[in-house]
């Protein structure tokens, strides 16, 4: 009998033994499956290509991969430049972004006006936009009232001559009819041939008294003008203004002082740094927005006023917090989310709370630790793809 139950219990143990091989061979080979990144359809017990798409197998665990979770080839990888970027804790920038434009600096504008009534005779710029050195001639004007002045500063000098040596006091007439044809715009050139010359001319040539661009012409060949009316607007353009609008819950982040950067619409790829030289301390009537000056060096008279330009209007927050890129988070109509690494070519996408933002970082105020690790290039790669593959969003099945 004893040895009966001996033979009974040594069956046993060799039934168990075997048993628990065979389970683990079972658990090996279920661990060691394979499908394809893109048809994940396709489960097969050894490694291979894919049937329908000719792509490498790759492994998958005995439970498949987890709710929301995405895996990408090696090639797959590379075409979608998908980049990866370990949480960090930093400052995130409060940076508005505003629309400005660039100006004419009103401070180099130069108006030229008729010095006396008559009638223009000749324009010698006739278009905007044409540069104008001091002395150069503007204009030609036909007017009485120069030759009158002109012929008392001939008898002027004509008396100085007979008789100032016998009286001082024509000295004096001839100076004060010599600074009478200057204010009136003549230069000391033309009042020294005129009096060489004895000639006098109803017709004078009038030159710039400074150099800059023909901004604006607002008179015409044989047109009367009046004394005082504006011929011309000469502006200089070494320097020029930059004016955006700011809206009431802007304002406060501009002060007088202030460093900005400025980007000009398709002119330059580094962005300038312009200074805040104006605020204007009420809004504009009728509107809710207030006016910033910035001024931009230019000494090539590359920048013309007109352009288009996008100014950042830069600050921190002053606190750390957890940051990614603002190209790392996908806005849905789920909420906002990223998508984390958890393991090798493995993904998962994972809803986020957002905090302040500027133009290049976002504030992660719930959602993501420090170590974890983001997608920074390729989201949007993700996210499209695992709509693909698995017929709806990410984060469907998360609880708002």
């Amino acid at each position: 009998m004893k040895r009966y139950l001996n033979i009974l219990f040594l069956l046993l143990t060799i039934a168990t033994v075997a048993c628990q091989e065979q389970a683990h061979e079972h658990v090996e080979a279920v661990e060691t499956t394979y499908t394809c990144p893109m048809h994940p359809q396709i489960v097969q017990q050894e490694p291979g290509s894919c049937p329908v798409c000719g792509m490498d197998l790759v492994t998958i665990s005995q439970s498949g991969q987890n709710e929301g979770e995405l895996m990408l080839s090696e090639s797959q990888m590379a075409l979608g430049n998908i980049a990866v970027q370990q949480v960090t804790l930093s400052s995130v920038g409060n940076n508005t972004i505003l629309t400005g434009r660039l100006v004419i600096d009103e401070t180099q504008t130069d108006i030229i006006s008729s010095r006396a009534a008559g009638r223009i005779e000749r324009l010698y710029l006739k278009e905007t936009g044409l540069k104008v050195q001091k002395g150069q001639p503007l204009y030609e004007l036909y007017s009485e009232e120069l030759l009158t002045l002109q012929r008392e500063y001939l008898l002027a000098l004509t008396q100085h001559q007979e008789l100032g040596a016998e009286n001082p006091r024509f000295a004096s007439f001839l100076e004060a009819a010599k600074q009478k044809l200057l204010l009136y715009g003549l230069t000391e050139a033309q009042i020294r041939s005129l009096a060489n010359s004895k000639k006098l001319d109803a017709r004078v040539t009038f030159v710039a008294s400074s150099s800059g661009v023909v901004t604006e012409v607002a008179a015409a060949e044989g047109q009367y003008v009046a004394e005082g009316s504006m011929l011309y607007r000469l502006s200089e353009l070494d320097k020029i203004w930059l004016e955006a609008e700011l809206y009431p819950q802007e304002v406060n982040n501009a002060t007088i002082g202030d460093t900005i950067h400025v980007a000009i619409q398709g002119f330059m790829q580094e962005p300038l740094t312009a200074t805040v030289t104006f605020i204007s301390p009420e809004f504009r009537a009728g509107s809710q927005v207030a006016l910033l000056r910035a001024e931009l060096p230019n000494p090539d008279g590359q920048l013309l006023p007109g352009m288009q330009a996008s100014v950042t209007i830069g600050g921190t927050s002053g606190s750390t917090t957890v940051t990614v890129p603002t190209d790392a988070v996908i806005r849905d109509a789920e909420g906002n989310h990223v998508w984390v690494q958890t393991g090798d070519h493995t993904f998962k996408a994972r809803m986020v709370t957002l905090g302040e933002e500027s133009a290049e970082q976002v504030a992660v105020l719930s959602g993501l630790q420090q170590n974890d690790k983001v997608v920074t290039s390729g989201a949007y790669l993700l996210y499209s793809e695992y709509v693909l593959k698995k017929g709806a969003e990410p984060m469907a099945s998360h609880q708002h």
